[in-house]
């Protein structure tokens, strides 16, 4: 079972890194062809990025989830992949009628002015409207790992990530088409991915029934009540951004909000990581809860928490060995400012990630034993509230060094929160460990 376990889990790692290449690569080559109002930019709109990877992965992951568990106890689930797919599809139609006739207000409500609106209103129009590619990525890739299919999985993700990277360079400087050029180059990455993974789906090794069922919203709200840890887990970062743009506009203007922005897309690779690590682990808790092998469920969750904390520890201290370093790719102007605000900030705010891993892995087992409370409670504890409090909180109080502290404050108080429903479930003597 060890082996299984380290397998999962370094391809859905591999996986979640994958993706958040997505972004990762724009911020550099923008920050090349753009500037500090390039990375200001993408910084106001990586909120609706949030967006929509939280919806997908709720109804994506837990549709998944919840059809792990089924399949484990027998029972029939041969329509799950299909109705994820559809709910994910309806659910992208807002976003595409933003983004075809509302990019600009949106872009204004994101806090732009007039000339970050000129700037990102294209590449907020292509993203919106691939929407639909964006969020039912998540549900062919949560199915296909739970079908145990995560070598397929990471190719998939790595294929995309491959296409953003060489086409973010060929769409903004050979082609010509700037911020507009790694708009499409992004919005093509999931497609690729998916591309990759249906030759699991048609394969003979896979599992997976297309039985076709008429929408039940029943049906939707029994699957997303175990997505809800994985929704919060990418709505987190939608939330925190916007809070923070908001937050550093008024402390420090656009050079703030471009330092936040170097900031926010490394925060991302760590929080890939994180997510990796507990998405690796979540198939192989729900098949062993579902088989009621509870020890395998304890073990599981054991190996899970000693890896997260370990990569917990080399991520921190990589950063703090390699501030400017990792600053300098993304500041292209060599703006002193800018590294001067995203070298105290990038220290302070990774610091948070000592204790998110461990938040993110405990969430997620909740999640996989279909024990949704807990799961609920601490993702929008860590993901909304707690972080949002802080924020305002100690910004008021500490100026910049109070935002950069609240990510790390917010884990903490989400720790000691899903500790105690920790240890109030095992004292009610439950049927699954902690």
């Amino acid at each position: 079972m060890l082996k299984r376990f380290s397998k999962y889990v370094f391809q859905s790692v591999a996986s979640m890194m994958g993706q958040s290449v997505y972004i990762l690569a724009d911020t550099f080559f923008i920050s090349v062809s753009s500037g500090a109002d390039g990375l200001a930019v993408l910084n106001l709109i990586l909120p609706v990025f949030g967006m929509m990877f939280a919806i997908g992965s709720m109804i994506g992951i837990g549709s998944a989830t919840r059809y792990g568990i089924n399949r484990a106890k027998g029972e029939e689930a041969d329509h799950y992949f299909t109705q994820s797919l559809s709910w994910a599809i309806l659910f992208s139609v807002p976003f595409m009628l933003v983004g075809i006739f509302f990019p600009d207000k949106f872009l204004a409500l994101l806090g732009a002015d007039a000339g970050l609106i000129e700037l990102g209103r294209t590449y907020l129009r292509i993203i919106l409207i691939f929407a639909p590619f964006f969020m039912c990525n998540y549900s062919v890739t949560a199915f296909a790992r739970n079908d145990y299919a995560t070598s397929t999985v990471m190719a998939g993700s790595l294929a995309g990530s491959a296409f953003n990277i060489v086409f973010d360079y060929i769409f903004i400087f050979p082609v010509g088409l700037g911020f507009s050029g790694a708009a499409l180059a992004t919005a093509f990455c999931p497609i690729v991915t998916m591309l990759v993974c249906s030759r699991h789906y048609l394969s003979k090794k896979c599992n997976i029934g297309f039985k076709w069922k008429k929408l039940s919203v029943r049906h939707l709200i029994s699957c997303c009540q175990l997505g809800v840890s994985a929704f919060v887990g990418e709505i987190s970062s939608a939330v925190i951004t916007f809070i923070f743009n908001m937050l550093i506009l008024g402390l420090t203007g656009s050079t703030g909000v471009a330092a936040y922005g170097v900031v926010a897309n490394l925060s991302l690779v760590g929080m890939a990581i994180m997510n990796g690590m507990a998405q690796g682990v979540q198939p192989l808790i729900s098949e062993s809860f579902g088989k009621g092998a509870f020890d395998d469920v304890k073990k599981l969750l054991h190996w899970g928490l000693t890896c997260v904390v370990a990569i917990e520890i080399i991520m921190v201290a990589l950063v703090w060995s390699f501030t400017d370093p990792f600053i300098s790719v993304f500041n292209s102007e060599n703006n002193q400012l800018l590294l001067e605000y995203a070298h105290v900030g990038l220290r302070l705010y990774f610091l948070g990630f000592l204790f998110a891993g461990v938040n993110i892995v405990l969430v997620a087992y909740f999640s996989a034993t279909a024990n949704a409370r807990p799961a609920i409670i601490g993702s929008l504890l860590r993901g909304v509230v707690a972080i949002g409090i802080c924020a305002i909180v100690l910004s008021r109080i500490f100026g910049m060094n109070g935002v950069w502290l609240s990510f790390l404050t917010s884990e903490v108080i989400t720790l000691i929160m899903v500790l105690i429903l920790a240890r109030h479930k095992e004292s009610r003597k439950t049927n699954a460990y902690v």
